[in-house]
């Protein structure tokens, strides 16, 4: 197989992007008057300096890669899924709401039902604008963003009403849940945060990898995404399949909630905002798709060099005492550069693509009138 240098420079662009991301973040630094080289420094050492720095760092990109690998399967069936936000909710909700209900419930028991509950539950919720999108083709962009805020409300009602902790009341009660028991609590690496969660993360990446590659549906999801009119005519249905892509892109959003939930937070709290629950991780979690060339094995890698950027960005906002606008602002450059990699990168293959299919055409055309050889008797 030719590898060209283009597809090695495709290939790049993600770290290409993600370091003139950094490269403009310098020159921001340096006009707050802040050494870069220092600020940077003081980054990797908060995400890297220690081993309970990089339990850290996988704790942060575990979500990330679950949101990541549902984003995959959307992405391979030609829908976008922003939606994250709204499932992780869900996801957490359900799964909280399960552990609440049976405190005394064997740990063995409860962890695999809970985690399978957010599952579901965020399947359900990413089903919602697959029907939209399949039945009356409604903007899935839309109707997921649309449901995030509907997640978001749902959680401050429920949070301040059926599921808040019994010894909240009055104007003053927080709205937040009471910690689940101890027994339902993740399996870790004393005395890190890291839990088992991160493991199952990688499992289920590689599994979808094996699924959208060496698996009948999966070839069908990735077919709709090619070219639905083609799969059509195939016989594939196309709307069925678009249904099942979004709802397993939730159902992994939803995962990502309940092992967030049952992983690292043991309750749920809000402020109002989605974030107060997923850290934005429905939203990153697009990007580090994005970053491992929207292939769940790629996002694996991709995931944790987020996670690092999440980490590693407190202490560099405690060492060189920039505000922490500038750290949204690093975040959102990152983000900006490596969406605008892949738009680029997907330009550039289809240019690739049509020069390729050109050369054969004339290949062929030039075969086909070139002077014939006189054959003999």
């Amino acid at each position: 197989m030719r590898i060209s240098w283009s597809s090695i420079f495709d290939a790049l662009l993600p770290v290409i992007a993600t370091l003139a991301a950094l490269a403009v973040g310098a020159v921001m630094l340096i006009l707050l008057g802040a050494n870069p080289l220092v600020a940077y420094g003081a980054l990797l050492e908060g995400a890297f300096g220690s081993f309970n720095a990089l339990a850290d760092t996988i704790v942060k990109a575990t979500p990330l890669l679950l949101v990541g690998i549902g984003i995959c399967i959307a992405f391979r069936a030609g829908v976008i899924n922003i939606g994250g936000e709204g499932q992780m909710i869900l996801g957490g909700l359900s799964s909280i709401a399960l552990g609440l209900a049976f405190p005394d419930a064997p740990g063995i028991l409860m962890i695999p039902m809970a985690l399978l509950i957010g599952f579901i539950a965020g399947g359900l919720w990413g089903g919602i604008p697959g029907y939209l999108k399949a039945r009356f083709n409604v903007n899935e962009i839309l109707s997921t963003i649309m449901l995030n805020v509907i997640a978001v409300q749902l959680m401050n009602l429920l949070l301040r009403g059926p599921l808040i902790q019994p010894n909240q009341k009055g104007a003053a009660a927080i709205p937040q849940t009471a910690r689940l028991s101890a027994a339902f609590d993740l399996p870790r690496l004393v005395p890190t945060r890291l839990h088992l969660g991160a493991l199952i993360a990688v499992i289920l990446a590689i599994g979808v990898y094996f699924f959208l590659w060496r698996t009948t549906i999966g070839y069908r999801i990735r077919a709709v995404g090619l070219n639905a009119a083609a799969s059509r005519y195939a016989g594939i249905k196309v709307n069925r399949y678009i249904v099942l892509s979004l709802m397993l892109s939730g159902a992994f959003s939803g995962l990502a909630g309940a092992i967030q939930v049952y992983g690292v937070n043991h309750f749920m709290i809000t402020d109002g905002s989605a974030a107060s629950f997923t850290g934005s991780a429905g939203f990153n979690g697009i990007v580090a798709a994005l970053f491992g060339q929207l292939h769940p094995v790629g996002t694996i890698p991709a995931s944790f060099l987020f996670g690092a950027l999440l980490v590693g960005a407190n202490k560099l906002q405690r060492v060189v005492q920039v505000p922490a606008a500038l750290i949204t602002a690093l975040n959102g450059l990152v983000v900006v550069f490596v969406v605008s990699s892949e738009l680029w990168r997907r330009k550039n293959a289809r240019r690739r693509a049509i020069k390729e299919l050109e050369e054969k055409l004339a290949a062929a055309a030039a075969k086909e009138i070139s002077p014939q050889p006189e054959g003999g008797g």
